[in-house]
């Protein structure tokens, strides 16, 4: 591994480190509608737009482990489904699609909605809640279109990150 690829893959922990705390200090995001953004999806699915698929979905398991450990939610829930979906993100933007603005407003509004309609499916749905409609509606939906608002930021984050370090490679 080359140095100039340590040094991203160092700066993407720091980022998610770092995001990680600013989502799990209470007040100091303002929250909507009584719901705070979950900022690690838009970083991983960001960084898996510049990254390989397997580094991808390595900063996707990273991700979604905090999340876990964030949310108090079983260790691995979110790991396995971000690993999975940063994967094929990487595969696409590696193989597929163009990675620019609207892709990744595009990717960060499906994978937004995939992860925490999941979370919503097995926390709520399948464990009996008596309203999992309510929660949806006033609870969910809220927190996907804030976490979304945050994708054009990591994007454009990571991308100066990417196109600055990969020049020196």
């Amino acid at each position: 591994m080359n140095r100039y690829r340590g040094i991203r893959y160092f700066a993407y922990v720091l980022e998610i480190l770092v995001l990680f705390m600013v989502q799990e200090t209470p007040g100091l995001l303002p929250a909507v509608f009584r719901e705070r953004p979950v900022l690690l999806l838009p970083a991983a699915l960001s960084i898996a737009f510049f990254e390989t698929d397997l580094s991808a979905m390595a900063f996707g398991v990273l991700c979604g482990l905090f999340l876990d450990f964030g949310m108090g939610m079983a260790f691995g829930f979110h790991g396995l489904f971000l690993g999975v979906l940063c994967f094929l993100l990487g595969k696409l933007a590696t193989d597929l699609i163009r990675t620019n603005l609207l892709t990744a407003l595009l990717a960060g509004l499906a994978g937004t909605v995939v992860v925490l309609s999941l979370q919503w499916f097995f926390c709520y749905f399948l464990y009996g809640y008596e309203h999992p409609g309510y929660a949806f509606l006033y609870h969910y939906l809220p927190r996907m279109a804030y976490t979304w608002v945050f994708m054009p930021v990591t994007y454009y984050f990571n991308r100066a990150l990417a196109i600055f370090l990969r020049e020196r490679e």
